[in-house]
C-alpha cells in the first residue's frame, strides 16, 4: 500500500491516520422539537409517554423509539420549527454541558430557560470544514446515497459497494478501513452524477441538504466540539455569506465570535401545484460582533483587507521609522542604517522621487533633522515651551522609541497594541497630533510601571475579540 500525505505531518504512521480527520464532536443542539402528530395526538397513551419523556429530557429518537414499542406507532413524531433550540442533556456525551450551556446563554421569556442566542468559535478557516453539507438519503440502517464533488468539479452520487462474500468462509469478505464508496450507477442514475430534478430520491422527498455547523461554545469545557445540523438551503447560503464576508474582511475564521439565533424571514417555495408562494420562516443565522467598516477602512482593493489592513498598522521593526499611511497607523520605512545607500527600497514613499534625483527638501528651523518635509501642515507643528519645533512626524519618531523600549515594537506585541490604540483613539488616531500626544505620555509613563499597560492591552484585546 502507497504511503499517502497525512494532514499533520508529512507521510502516513498508522492505520488512523489513514482516515480522513474529523473533529471529535461531543454533542448536539437542534434547531427544533418533534411533535406528536395527529394521529398520535389520538393516543391518550402516547401522549402520556411523550410528556413524560420530553419532561424528563430524553432525546427525541428515544421517545420514538418507545412510541413504537409500547403503544404501535411508528412515525409517530414529526419536526417543528421553534424560535429557539434545543440543548438536551441526552444529546451531549456529557449531560451537565447542556445545562451549563443553559445556564450561561439561556434566557427566560416567560416559557421557561430556552436557548434563544449563543455564541461560537469555529475551528477551521474553511467554512466547508465548519459547514460541512452535502446531499444524502438515509435508511434503515444510515446513509445509503450522498453527493460528493470530484476534481472534475462535477457533484455526483455516490453509495457503497455491495459486499463481496467469501466462498470459502460463506460470509462477507471483511473490508479494512471500511466500507468501499462508488459512483452510483443503476437505471435511475445511469452516468452517477447528482442530478435533483432526475433522481426519483429527491423528488420522493427521501433525499435532502443535510449540513451541520461545527462549533466550539465559548466557556464550554470539553475535548470536542458542538454541532446543530440544518437541511435549509437558505440557512446554508445565509451562513456561507457570513463567513465569506468576515474572512474577506479579517482574512480568517477563527479567532471571531459568531453569534447564532433565528430570525424570521419571507421564503418563496413552490407547492405541489407548481405555484410559488411566500411563507414566513425561521431560519438559524450567524452574525459577528465586528466592525467591518473599521476593517474595511482604507484596504487595498487588490488584496484582502486584513491584509492590506496588516500592512498599513505594522509596527516600526527594530532601528526603523514611523510615518502615517492613510489607514490611519503606523508603518514600518527604511532603516535609519540604510538611508546612504543608493538602493530604493519600495517601503519608502520619498524613494520615487529619490531616485529620479530630485532634490528633497529639509527642515531648516527647530533643528528639524533631513530628510522631513519642510512644510508640514501647521495642524501638525507643535512649538514647545522652550520653542522647540515638533512635527508629527517627530512625535511619531518618539513614539517608535517609545515602543521599542517598552518591547512592544516585537512581532508578537504589534498586533495586541493595534488593537489597543485603535480601540482607545478610534480610526485615523496618527494623523491627529493631539492622539498621538495621549499615546505618547500613556507609553511614558508606562516606562516605570509596563505591568499597567500590559493589563489595559490585554483587557483592550479581549473586549474586541470576545465580549
Amino acid at each position: 500500500m502507497n504511503a499517502v500525505p497525512s494532514m499533520l505531518n508529512g507521510p502516513v504512521r498508522s492505520v488512523v491516520e489513514e482516515r480522513a480527520l474529523r473533529p471529535p464532536v461531543i454533542g448536539h443542539i437542534r434547531p427544533g422539537i418533534k411533535v406528536l402528530t395527529s394521529r398520535a395526538r389520538a393516543n391518550a397513551c402516547a401522549v402520556e409517554i411523550y410528556n413524560g419523556m420530553v419532561a424528563a429530557g430524553d432525546s427525541f429518537d428515544t421517545i420514538g423509539k418507545v412510541l413504537e414499542s409500547q403503544c404501535n406507532l411508528k412515525n409517530a413524531l414529526a419536526p417543528k420549527n421553534t424560535p429557539y433550540f434545543t440543548c438536551r442533556r441526552s444529546d451531549f456525551t456529557n449531560p451537565d454541558v447542556a445545562d451549563e450551556i443553559l445556564r450561561l446563554y439561556g434566557e427566560d421569556r416567560g416559557d421557561g430557560l430556552k436557548l434563544y442566542r449563543f455564541p461560537v468559535l469555529f475551528a477551521f478557516n474553511d467554512w466547508m470544514q465548519n459547514l460541512p453539507n452535502q446531499m444524502a438519503v438515509y435508511g434503515a440502517n444510515g446513509r445509503k446515497f450522498f453527493s460528493q464533488y470530484e476534481r472534475d468539479g462535477i457533484r455526483y452520487c455516490m453509495t457503497y459497494a455491495k459486499m463481496e462474500r467469501d466462498q470459502r468462509a460463506q460470509r462477507a469478505v471483511r473490508h479494512f478501513g471500511g466500507r468501499t464508496v462508488i459512483r452510483r450507477q443503476d437505471e435511475a442514475i445511469p452516468d452517477g452524477i447528482c442530478d435533483p430534478e432526475q433522481c426519483p430520491q429527491y423528488q420522493a422527498r427521501h433525499c435532502n441538504l443535510s449540513a451541520s455547523f461545527i462549533f466550539a461554545v465559548p466557556d464550554i469545557k470539553g475535548l470536542g466540539l458542538i454541532e446543530l445540523p440544518t437541511n435549509s438551503i437558505y440557512v446554508l447560503q445565509k451562513a456561507y455569506s457570513a463567513m465569506q464576508t468576515v474572512q474577506l474582511a479579517r482574512g480568517k475564521l477563527t479567532g471571531t465570535r459568531f453569534w447564532i439565533t433565528k430570525r424570521e424571514f419571507d421564503i418563496t417555495r413552490i407547492n405541489e401545484n407548481g405555484e410559488a408562494v411566500r411563507a414566513k420562516q425561521l431560519l438559524t443565522v450567524l452574525d459577528a460582533d465586528i466592525d467591518i467598516g473599521a476593517l474595511l477602512d482604507g484596504a487595498d482593493d487588490a488584496v484582502p483587507a486584513i491584509e492590506a489592513a496588516g500592512q498599513a498598522v505594522a509596527l516600526l521593526e527594530a532601528g526603523g521609522n514611523v510615518v502615517p499611511l492613510g489607514g490611519g497607523f503606523p508603518v514600518a520605512l527604511a532603516d535609519e542604517g540604510t538611508h546612504g545607500e543608493s538602493s530604493v527600497d519600495d517601503s519608502d514613499p520619498m524613494a520615487d522621487q529619490q531616485a529620479s534625483g530630485q532634490q528633497q527638501p529639509v527642515q531648516a528651523a527647530g533643528g528639524a533633522e533631513p530628510g522631513h518635509a519642510s512644510n508640514p501642515p501647521s495642524s501638525q507643528i507643535d512649538v514647545s515651551a522652550d520653542g522647540v519645533v515638533e512635527t508629527l512626524a517627530d512625535k511619531l519618531d518618539r513614539m517608535s522609541d517609545l515602543l521599542k523600549r517598552l518591547g512592544l515594537s516585537a512581532q508578537n506585541r504589534k498586533d495586541d497594541f493595534r488593537l489597543f490604540a485603535h480601540t482607545t483613539y478610534g480610526r485615523g488616531w496618527v494623523e491627529r497630533p493631539q492622539d498621538v500626544d495621549s499615546m505618547n505620555e500613556r507609553l511614558e509613563t508606562a516606562l516605570t510601571d509596563p505591568a499597567a499597560l500590559d493589563r489595559e492591552i490585554a483587557a483592550t484585546r479581549q473586549t474586541k475579540f470576545f465580549d
